[in-house]
């Protein structure tokens, strides 16, 4: 069992859900980004996604693109990414890590060498968005090699026969996208969020977080009661990026925080409604 699933299986048994921050490597400089990975988890995420920074991220939305733009001037690439990831294992061997990026880099890398050179870092997951599930199996099984979990996006628009393939070669969790749109955006619907996950749990047995969309507690609340896991990405952003470099870790921590009580709420409620089921 890698760290992914155990810890989804330890928050199952404590009917908790997964609270899974994004930060792009390298945002807003380099060395921050192994202190930011730090606080996140100080703060109570569960796993976190690390954003490989690229100079045309196609699904993400201008305040994402701003942060890929920070990381590329000090020239943070694939490689950077790894060796940040490999400083963040010295000090925790629990927090589960998924990079977030896209095929450019991986390519040039080359599949084999990525997927080594991950596992030697203590990568747990990684989602490449511009790989589809029709043609990666390789892939897939180049990272399961080295018990990497492949983890795959899902959309408002997925049609079923994606869905099924995404079911048999994902790992770890399913990504969704809560809208139509790129990350940032703000139009999230919980009657589409909800029923498209009940089409999605038909036919993935794996967790499935949902993200896009979610810019505060509220939100994060109401999604935590339908998905297994939250994902917040451009609002995390936006706090590094109006942030002073000396106030940067405190307003990161204390965001992440509120979210984190936002989804234990979620979970305080719905053990006390079983508790007061078992009185009756």
């Amino acid at each position: 069992m890698n760290r992914i699933t155990s810890t989804f299986s330890i928050l199952k048994a404590q009917n908790k859900k997964a609270l899974i921050p994004f930060i792009t490597a390298g945002d807003p400089e380099p060395e921050m980004t192994v202190m930011l990975m730090h606080a996140l988890v100080q703060a109570g995420a569960d796993i976190i996604e690390l954003g490989v920074p690229f100079s045309d991220p196609m699904a993400d939305g201008p305040t994402i693109q701003r942060s890929s733009e920070r990381a590329l001037h000090y020239h943070i690439g694939l490689a950077d990414v790894l060796t940040m990831v490999a400083e963040f294992r010295k000090t925790d061997s629990v927090t589960p890590v998924v990079l977030m990026g896209y095929a450019n880099p991986v390519e040039a890398m080359g599949h084999g060498n990525f997927a080594i050179t991950a596992k030697e870092a203590g990568v747990d997951g990684v989602l490449i968005v511009d790989y589809p599930p029709e043609e990666c199996e390789e892939w897939v099984q180049q990272l399961q090699d080295q018990k990497i979990d492949p983890i795959f996006l899902l959309s408002p628009t997925t049609p079923k026969r994606r869905m099924e393939k995404v079911a048999k070669l994902a790992k770890g969790y399913v990504y969704y996208v809560s809208l139509k749109g790129v990350t940032g955006a703000s139009h999230l619907n919980l009657v589409d969020v909800g029923n498209k996950l009940a089409e999605v749990r038909s036919l993935i047995s794996i967790p499935i977080g949902v993200g896009f969309g979610i810019r505060d507690s509220a939100a994060a609340r109401a999604v935590s009661e339908l998905a297994d896991a939250v994902v917040v990405g451009s609002r995390i952003i936006e706090e590094i990026e109006n942030s002073t470099r000396s106030a940067l870790l405190d307003n990161v921590n204390n965001l992440v925080k509120s979210l984190r009580a936002a989804l234990d709420e979620v979970n305080s409620a719905n053990s006390s409604q079983i508790v007061n089921a078992d009185k009756l």
